[in-house]
């Protein structure tokens, strides 16, 4: 992964990170609402200054958890959302605040589940257990200790708190263990749905090759070029031209009669290794049919592409055939230039009437269609 691309995913990251916290602050800022409204309904103990000084608390210790965020620290983590951390902390704090209540602590319960509903998607099961376990001897704590140092104005209601808020905790951990099996199901169904779309991006991969080269030769076939070149004479512009040429092996003929099929499938083989040894990664070499071949050289000037054409002819003329004897290799060339607003069905024609002059000239030759106009 490139450093750019890095930064980008951690930026986004932190965007998304920053929103959960920022419904965390919502829940705080409700909890908080709550508790000013049960002050001034005498239902909270705790005075007006410590009620501040529990605000002020509070608020200092979600500007801990903003800072981490803003500065990037909480990327140094194992868990850059620090969702344990955050629950832990609501779940300390909701327990304050429960002990601080003389009546009314049940409707505050359903706290528990908001703070815990946190961590269902991000924690591990086991972690998620852990914080329930927390949560649940947090409140019964609170409650045995009350009753230790009063007698409970209701037990009853306080053992049926405590057990409903045990249920709840065993459920919620069922639950995100649930949840956390589903993710890994879908994380292991997303991944192997991306294998399949590789494997099917190769396929077709393969397939397009396949359907755009010459099985014996490795070369391009003629769809294949002619699309090709359709398209890099629809791209021409005023200033260029590109040099288009035929090519077709002398006596090919001959070397099937005289030495078999195999004989000349192995110099139709030799010509695409001379063709792709003499051209530049930019030049178009495609079988046409037969013994007989195209050749397309983008952005050309005649004298260059003249000599071109006389490097592959010449290097064809010296090689050797593995594995056969076979008198010496020849070819014809047929050439003409390709400008804008021309038609690749007449420039082919153009230069297979040079190539005919070629092969009527004695062969073995390359026969440029300008030479006519020249002429």
């Amino acid at each position: 992964m490139s450093l750019s691309h890095q930064r980008v995913t951690q930026r986004t990251l932190q965007r998304l990170l920053l929103k959960r916290f920022g419904m965390a602050v919502v829940t705080y800022a409700l909890t908080a609402l709550l508790c000013w409204i049960a002050v001034f309904n005498d239902l909270f103990r705790a005075s007006i200054a410590t009620t501040l000084l529990l605000t002020g608390l509070a608020i200092l210790t979600q500007s801990t958890f903003l800072g981490l965020f803003l500065s990037g620290q909480n990327l140094r983590f194992r868990d850059p959302s620090l969702t344990e951390a955050q629950v832990l902390v609501a779940l300390a704090w909701l327990t304050v605040l429960l002990g601080m209540f003389a009546n009314g602590r049940g409707a505050l319960l359903v706290f528990y589940v908001l703070i815990l509903l946190f961590g269902v998607f991000q924690l591990p099961p086991k972690v998620f257990a852990r914080c329930a376990v927390i949560a649940f001897f947090g409140f019964a704590g609170l409650n045995l200790y009350e009753a230790y140092r009063y007698p409970l104005a209701d037990p009853g209601q306080a053992i049926l708190q405590v057990c409903v808020l045990g249920g709840v905790m065993l459920w919620m951990s069922l639950f995100a263990s649930y949840v956390q099996a589903m993710r890994q199901r879908m994380r292991q169904r997303r991944f192997a749905l991306q294998a399949h779309r590789d494997t099917l991006r190769g396929m077709m991969r393969q397939l397009e090759d396949l359907a755009a080269t010459d099985e014996l030769t490795g070369l391009f076939n003629r769809r294949h070029f002619l699309r090709f070149a359709k398209g890099e004479l629809k791209n021409l512009r005023a200033d260029s031209q590109h040099g288009l040429a035929l090519i077709d092996l002398d006596h090919f003929k001959r070397v099937n009669d005289v030495h078999g099929h195999a004989a000349g499938d192995r110099v139709l083989q030799t010509f695409a290794t001379v063709a792709q040894a003499c051209l530049r990664d930019g030049d178009i070499i495609a079988r046409y049919g037969g013994e007989e071949f195209v050749l397309l050289l983008p952005n050309t000037q005649p004298d260059r592409f003249t000599a071109c054409c006389e490097r592959l002819r010449e290097a064809f003329n010296q090689a050797e055939p593995l594995g056969i004897k076979v008198d010496t290799l020849s070819l014809s060339i047929g050439m003409t230039l390709l400008t804008m607003h021309d038609d690749l069905d007449e420039a082919l024609q153009r230069a297979d009437q040079a190539l005919y002059r070629a092969k009527r000239n004695g062969r073995n030759r390359c026969a440029a269609a300008w030479e006519d106009i020249d002429a």
